[in-house]
């Protein structure tokens, strides 16, 4: 009875080991950078929720921020365009959001590699991509929910989608393939600088220049002459004014050929430096 039990877990074991590995992607593939992707965003997730100030600040900010635009200077921006100002200022607010969120998350990340966390994760039999991906996909997750928070704040202040439901899954994609690219840029950033670099600073300063200098608070044309060039061609301007033309009608392909220029070129520009700071990161520790 011992021999025929000790023949049965035998072959049993040879059975496991001929077929389990086959349900096991290739670490470099496609299927496996999706699978380990997952999980991975679902801890940046759950980090994400657990940290109450950041999460007040992402979430319940933004719409705090596009009322008081509003009530300042809502009067004053209708007067002079001839349009409600939401119209501008909702776009504005939710590229914000999505910007000032991706910075957060983006010092996470550099915290994370000084305590070896990215080390740890590298030598691991996972693919290489897996926590970049993971992390950006945890950022449309919350770029999502935001975008949700601010179209319903804009109602209140006059906001309305006018051009149906087809324009307006494809404002909250715009929304989308924006914090995509800077979510990126930033991640890059952040995991190729040295631990405790004032990253926050430098993106701030960045981010706020674009807030700033774009067609949100006002048009293109109330901007001096010779600023009226990079005021149309930053990448916020062509992103607001689409998802203007998405809620309100209006001109569309030019913004939106602009938006995925922009979003061609950021990604080109961050995949690269992102995972070699990756590896960068594993060597250091």
């Amino acid at each position: 009875m011992d021999a025929a039990t000790s023949t049965a877990d035998r072959v049993s074991s040879r059975h496991f080991l001929t077929t389990a590995p086959t349900d096991v992607p290739p670490e470099a593939s496609v299927r496996a950078l999706w699978r380990q992707s997952l999980p991975l965003a679902g801890r940046q997730i759950v980090v994400f929720v657990r940290d109450t100030p950041t999460l007040i600040q992402a979430l319940v900010f933004p719409a705090l921020s596009m009322l008081m635009f509003k009530v300042v200077l809502g009067d004053a921006i209708g007067s002079a365009t001839g349009q409600n100002s939401a119209y501008g200022t909702v776009p504005l607010v939710i590229l914000v959001g999505a910007m000032f969120g991706s910075i957060a998350s983006a010092t996470r990340l550099n915290r994370e590699r000084a305590t070896g966390l990215l080390a740890r994760l590298y030598v691991l039999p996972i693919h290489r991509a897996a926590d970049l991906t993971s992390r950006v996909i945890s950022e449309l997750a919350r770029i999502l929910v935001t975008t949700f928070i601010l179209l319903a704040a804009g109602h209140l202040i006059g906001f309305r989608f006018t051009q149906g439901l087809g324009p307006a899954i494809g404002l909250v994609l715009v929304a989308l393939v924006y914090g995509a690219a800077f979510a990126t840029l930033t991640l890059a950033l952040a995991v190729s600088a040295r631990p405790g670099a004032p990253i926050v600073p430098y993106l701030g300063l960045a981010s706020s220049l674009l807030m700033f200098f774009n067609s949100g608070f006002s048009p293109v044309s109330a901007y001096p002459t010779w600023l009226q060039p990079i005021v149309a061609n930053q990448p916020m301007t062509p992103a607001i004014e689409a998802m203007r033309a998405l809620a309100a009608g209006g001109p569309l392909t030019e913004y939106l050929v602009k938006v995925a220029v922009w979003t061609v070129v950021i990604l080109v520009i961050s995949i690269y430096p992102a995972m070699r700071g990756y590896r960068k990161a594993a060597r250091d520790r």
